[in-house]
């Protein structure tokens, strides 16, 4: 007797996760490229300090597992799965980032493996949460809830900074920066800061923060989330400034720059959730 025809069965869980990798990989190839063209993170990766290194690609890793939590590259069930993909988008991460690094002949017969660990690691951050990322970015027709819809205030917040730490990542490296805060006035700074506020306001309301349903007014929500937001931007800059070593100067130099690179981290926390 002839047994009736079965309904088609799902891609098998090998093959889904090899697609995953693969959004990945490209996910880490689009975020990163622009930096991996610029000739200050080939240099930081050289010279930066290692403990500062260190200590960056552990806030790192810890970032990659917070966001495979709202955005990994595959859906998750829980906090084991969650770390295997955050280990995965970093070893993707550094893989893509040694490869190109490889091709564009940036590694020579006189680069020492210090050097190299040092250049493949500053450019495996941003390689790694474009890996992460990947699946929002780059899966077409994703349907249901996201997962960062369940996103708690605290979860938001989180990942205000995620988009911060992101946009802000991109510019931090660029002599521009320090340039820019070198010949802004204390009133120019006021005005970036205003700009930098009301911004931040205006994209946060037509984005939709999941909770913001629940403010009666622009003034709490201004409060709840446009303040914080800001703040955790500027917590980011400050902190990158000093990985990088642009806080050398004396404490008006300092707050200048931190308010300089608070602009696009406050567009990054902004748009945190068209990003991330």
């Amino acid at each position: 007797m002839k047994r009736p025809a079965r309904a088609a069965t799902p891609p098998a869980a090998e093959e889904t996760y090899a697609r995953g990798l693969a959004r990945a990989s490209a996910g880490a190839l689009i975020f990163s490229f622009p930096l991996l063209m610029t000739m200050e993170m080939w240099a930081f990766g050289v010279h930066m300090d290692r403990v500062r290194l260190a200590l960056f690609l552990v806030i790192t890793l810890a970032v990659v597992f917070g966001l495979s939590r709202f955005a990994g590259f595959r859906d998750t069930t829980d906090l084991a799965d969650d770390a295997l993909d955050a280990l995965a988008a970093v070893l993707v991460g550094y893989v893509i980032s040694g490869l190109l690094l490889g091709v564009l002949g940036l590694f020579s017969g006189d680069t020492s493996l210090r050097d190299a660990i040092g250049m493949v690691a500053v450019q495996a951050a941003p390689a790694s949460i474009g890996a992460v990322l990947a699946n929002k970015q780059l899966q077409a027709g994703s349907k249901g809830r996201s997962r960062e819809d369940r996103a708690g205030y605290l979860g938001q917040l989180f990942l205000m900074a995620a988009g911060a730490l992101f946009f802000a990542f991109n510019v931090a490296p660029t002599e521009e920066m320090i340039l820019i805060s070198f010949k802004m006035t204390p009133w120019h700074a006021l005005a970036l800061i205003v700009a930098s506020l009301l911004t931040l306001h205006a994209l946060v309301f037509s984005v939709g923060f999941a909770g913001q349903e629940a403010h009666e007014s622009h003034v709490r929500a201004f409060l709840h989330y446009t303040l914080a937001g800001y703040g955790a931007a500027l917590s980011v800059s400050l902190y990158i400034l000093w990985t990088f070593g642009r806080l050398d100067g004396g404490v008006s130099d300092t707050v200048r720059a931190v308010v300089v690179l608070g602009f696009p981290a406050a567009l990054g926390a902004a748009v945190a959730r068209l990003v991330v």
